[in-house]
């Protein structure tokens, strides 16, 4: 009886309500709040507001990238540091870049300017999601396809809302960029207050780790995830293939905007609708796909995903009218859900306990790589083959990862098979 109790007391916080339910429900607020900020920066309003800038059009891509390079550059280091130095405080200081952010896009008269301000901006969302995962796979490790993939519709439901209430405001305002960093602001400020209750009421977990205290003193040793996370390559195959899907969705998400505004001619409201109905059905999915994911495996859910991204991009250069696009948008969201809330989880799954922030923020790093590349990458195709040339791009690296990942989860598995039956 006293071992059991012990047990209890040690695993805590993954199935008990109390303290660690409260972190999970505020932690999930705060990142709806995070990403509605960050994504109304730049859906629907970037390409338009960089085009008013005069941005040439070989730099729009750069533009759009900006923000996704302080990912490459920070989210490894900044997981790790949490390792050291609790979740908590290193959540704290992405919040007060989303809060400060907002409010130099004002200051803005020129494309160069804007491209250092998006590189600001994306140390918020570079810091804030990787250690925020692992602070989910942490507390809740039997839960954890559950727990982050809902994380992430939380996420999702901010970056849903933000295509739908940039584009009203544009429409309203008569294309008023001001008005709505003014709104991005205001929604950045709200994660930094929210954030602020959330260190307040919690505290340091390192202090009241619900997990495993043994372990939690292990990692104030040092940056050993980095050594564990890079000989895992099993880890570098799961961050691959949600960098593919960040590719392709950091560059739809910029050039289809263009797309419908120059090709499609659609007003903005009716493009704000496109946009954010390509994630609206995602919170709803998300959760489902990850406790789905927690019993049958990772694989099927993303091999799922890549087929259904890859194909509704394909059709994208055939339509024109609002409807056809819509669905469009509506399928791609739903495979890209299918990728984003199983391969963190096998990131998770694949990473040791004192290792969780390292692991998270590689992901990130690998998967920042990926949604910096889209756009540029994708920049360089418009010039030289238009939309359609730009959008098969995108359809074939899902279709070529699906197969790639396919292949290499089946040879892992085979190992394991062998390596079984030899002992």
């Amino acid at each position: 009886m006293k071992k059991m109790q012990i047990r209890d007391q040690r695993n805590y916080s993954a199935d008990k309500p109390g303290s660690g339910e409260y972190f999970f429900i505020i932690l999930c607020i705060m990142g709806a709040f995070a990403i509605l900020s960050s994504t109304m920066s730049k859906n629907p309003v970037l390409n338009p507001f960089a085009e008013k800038l005069g941005t040439p059009e070989a730099f729009m891509g750069f533009v759009a990238a900006a923000s996704t390079l302080p990912g490459v550059l920070i989210s490894f280091p900044a997981g790790s540091l949490s390792d050291v130095i609790g979740r908590r405080k290193v959540l704290l200081v992405s919040t007060i870049v989303f809060a400060s952010a907002p409010f130099f896009y004002i200051l803005i008269n020129s494309w160069w300017q804007l491209i250092l301000v998006r590189f600001y901006h994306g140390f918020a969302t570079a810091i804030f999601v990787p250690v925020a995962r692992a602070a989910l796979a942490e507390f809740y490790p039997s839960k954890k396809g559950e727990r982050i993939s809902t994380f992430t519709s939380a996420t999702i439901v901010g970056r849903g809302i933000a295509p739908f209430l940039g584009g009203f405001i544009l429409s309203l305002t008569l294309w008023n960029y001001h008005m709505v960093y003014l709104a991005v602001g205001f929604f950045g400020i709200t994660s930094f207050i929210i954030g602020l209750i959330l260190s307040r009421q919690i505290g340091d977990e390192r202090n009241a780790n619900p997990v495993n205290p043994p372990e939690a003193k292990k990692k104030v040793e040092g940056f050993e995830g980095f050594k564990i996370v890079l000989r895992n390559s099993s880890i570098f195959v799961a961050s691959i293939t949600e960098a593919a899907a960040r590719y392709v969705y950091g560059a739809l998400e910029f050039f289809f905007v263009g797309y419908l505004k120059n090709i499609a001619q659609l007003d903005p409201s009716l493009i704000g609708i496109i946009m954010g109905m390509q994630l609206v059905l995602i919170p709803i999915v998300n959760p489902f796909m990850g406790r789905l994911s927690d019993k049958i495996g990772r694989n099927i859910p993303i091999l799922g995903g890549l087929v259904l991204g890859g194909t509704s991009l394909f059709a994208i250069p055939y339509n024109t009218q609002f409807f056809p696009l819509l669905i469009i948008s509506i399928v791609f969201g739903l495979g890209f859900s299918m990728v984003i809330s199983s391969a963190p989880a096998l990131v998770g799954d694949l990473a040791d306990k004192e290792s969780y922030g390292a692991a998270m923020g590689f992901l990130a790093t690998i998967m920042d790589v990926g949604q910096m590349a889209g756009p540029i990458f994708t920049g360089f195709i418009m010039v030289s083959s238009g939309y359609r040339g730009s959008f098969f791009s995108l359809g074939a690296v899902l279709m070529v990862v699906c197969v790639l990942f396919g292949v290499y989860r089946l040879r892992m598995k085979g190992y394991s098979n062998l390596n079984t039956k030899r002992n």
